[in-house]
């Protein structure tokens, strides 16, 4: 059942265009900013791999009123309930389609924006096992601001609003595994990116079945 709803829920991602709108828009962020910062190729190679990480929790960002707001109002999630699958199951198979959707895109995509700021091979490498291992946390973080706003007016701002503090552990360490301190930085890249995708599943699970009664 997990596999039926996440090829659903990715199939429905995928028509909606999160599959190419993370890459157009990780290369136009990394295309306009050596307009805002100049062309040095030393100054774009200390920032721009901050700069992919914030775009990545903003790509995260971009679908995050489609993940939950549009089941809950059709009443596919509470169909799914009385058939004896939980909320948690629901959005641990949404979390996996969320990520597939933007997660892999988003790597590709930061091999060109890496060129475009001069970005040298092994913070290239880095960044890449980095992504690899943080995307799943920002993926959920999105999922859990989604079902905790889910029903509310202006959710989608609402969630932005609960998701950038919560992210900044994961870009603190992402950005600092591009340094000398990579592997420990990387270790908790992963640590925090597994903590957030085992709790956000359960907790927004349990904001919906708050929601509900």
């Amino acid at each position: 059942m997990i596999a039926l709803l996440i090829k659903r829920d990715l199939s429905r991602a995928l028509r909606g265009g999160s599959l190419w709108l993370p890459l157009a828009f990780l290369l136009l962020v990394a295309a306009l900013f050596p307009f805002a910062v100049g062309p040095d190729a030393m100054v774009l190679g200390r920032t721009g791999g901050g700069l992919v990480w914030v775009a990545a929790l903003l790509a995260a960002l971009l679908p995050i009123e489609r993940l939950i707001e549009p089941d809950l109002e059709s009443g596919v999630i509470d169909q799914l309930a009385v058939r004896g699958i939980g909320e948690g199951t629901i959005l641990s198979a949404r979390l996996v389609a969320h990520w597939l959707a933007f997660g892999p895109p988003l790597m590709l995509a930061a091999l060109p924006a890496a060129a475009l700021l001069k970005l040298s091979t092994p913070v290239i490498i880095a960044l890449e096992v980095g992504l690899a291992v943080g995307t799943p946390g920002l993926a959920a973080l999105a999922l859990l601001a989604a079902a905790l706003t889910a029903g509310l007016r202006g959710a989608g701002a609402l969630a932005g609003l609960l998701v950038l503090p919560l992210a900044i552990p994961i870009l603190i360490f992402g950005a600092g595994a591009l340094s000398d301190a990579g592997p420990g930085a990387l270790k908790l890249v992963a640590a925090c990116s597994l903590v957030l995708s085992v709790v956000a599943p359960l907790a927004g699970g349990a904001a919906l079945r708050a929601g509900r009664e």
